[in-house]
């Protein structure tokens, strides 16, 4: 998984240089694959720092709770069989997504934890603070062709954090989803309930509810380039089974996707899906994605494992797909971007850096509300920091 950077020639974009080094940029950076080709960044190994778990009511714990098996069907030759559908809408309970999260449950693990953080007490002051999630999408960006996002930046004590913030159109989606969409998003996560159980060597229930409140979610370390990273994502079960028992390295992610009869089906599933699966599972380190593929009845008639490093085979002849480099080259080049961008020490300050496919990332500068994002109580206990020594607070929501 790790591999050595290099600067590349002139007139590219310069990805290995600290940040308070760097010379100012343009307002905008491109993303343009072809600017990106090159030699894969480095990337540190991700580590498992910690943990935390969500549960029905979407209250944070600072534990494994919520931590899921997986637990397979017997292989014997035979479809699973899954009913996707089985329990909708009845055993459903969606998460409200009209309550804005931002970083909130990633800080109450670094308030938790900030005292005895590997890498010694400064090295806070020089990370980036983000979720998985919002990496994913920096990765996919230069072969995106539909979805735009937008990413608010703040700097406190030294820390870049990064928030998502839901675009105009990203929130029409959400408030005008089709039902059959909203099928299709319960149908993933009752995939999980088909697949996973609640302690190793147990079975699995799919009689009970599907509530996508309850999550497990890592935090990790590593480093992009010269840019050191503290990140968290959600993880849909451990691997008792695996050949190393040390996380990230047991973990397992599932999905779920339509069966493909034709040529063009596999070859736009390649290009398009796979590229997510690949940028969601590689950040964290997570060895394999096994999905389940549903027939037109919503039925999962089988299952296959992808190697989250051996994915891009399926890409690598074709001129149109993607490629690993291009996508980590052009994150390390937007977080040389946003670290040179945001200097001034401000958790008031937000910089909103906004992209559409086929345009450049652009910034704009912002103060206080709407789009601050780092809660009163975590400025407040962090600043209390540099007047005390650190204890264990209980953070409040």
């Amino acid at each position: 998984m790790e591999s050595r950077g290099t600067k590349r020639g002139a007139g590219k974009i310069e990805v290995a240089e600290p940040w308070n080094k760097l010379p100012l940029l343009a307002p905008s950076l491109p993303t343009n694959p072809a600017l990106y080709a090159g030699p894969f960044p480095f990337y540190r190994r991700p580590s498992e720092l910690g943990c935390f778990s969500l549960d029905a009511q979407r209250q944070y714990h600072g534990d494994a709770r919520a931590l899921r098996y997986y637990c397979p069907p017997p292989t014997n030759g035979q479809s699973p069989n899954f009913d996707l559908r089985d329990g909708y809408p009845d055993r459903y309970r969606p998460r409200d997504e009209e309550v804005q999260e931002r970083l909130d449950h990633l800080l109450c693990w670094v308030l938790e934890h900030r005292g005895r953080l590997e890498g010694g007490p400064g090295w806070l002051a020089g990370a980036i603070v983000t979720w998985r999630g919002h990496l994913t999408k920096l990765l996919t960006t230069p072969y995106e062709r539909q979805e735009g996002w937008q990413l608010a930046a703040s700097r406190f004590q030294g820390t870049l954090y990064l928030s998502e913030v839901e675009t105009p159109a990203a929130r029409d989606q959400r408030l005008t989803r089709p039902p059959l969409l909203q099928e299709l998003m319960y149908m993933g996560y009752k995939f999980e309930q088909y697949m996973c159980a609640d302690k190793p060597g147990g079975s699995t229930d799919p009689s009970g509810e599907v509530n996508t409140n309850v999550a497990f979610c890592s935090v990790l370390r590593s480093r992009l380039g010269n840019h050191p990273l503290l990140f968290s994502g959600e993880v849909d079960c451990i691997d008792p089974q695996a050949p190393t028992a040390q996380p990230p390295s047991c973990y397992v992610e599932l999905k779920t996707s339509k069966e493909m009869h034709s040529p063009g089906q596999r070859k736009s599933f390649y290009r398009r899906k796979l590229l997510k699966w690949w940028a969601q599972s590689f950040l964290p380190g997570v060895p394999n994605v096994v999905a389940g593929f549903r027939n037109p009845e919503g039925f999962v008639c089988s299952l296959k494992t992808f190697r989250t490093m051996e994915m891009f085979e399926y890409v690598r002849n074709d001129r149109d797909g993607w490629n690993p480099s291009v996508c980590m080259n052009f994150c390390a080049a937007f977080l040389s971007f946003a670290q040179n961008t945001v200097v001034q020490d401000d958790p008031r300050l937000v910089y909103l850096f906004s992209w559409e496919p086929g345009s450049p990332v652009t910034v704009s500068e912002h103060r206080d509300a709407p789009h601050a994002f780092l809660p009163t109580w975590y400025v407040e206990a962090m600043t209390q920091d540099l007047l005390s020594p650190p204890k264990t607070p209980s953070p409040k929501d």
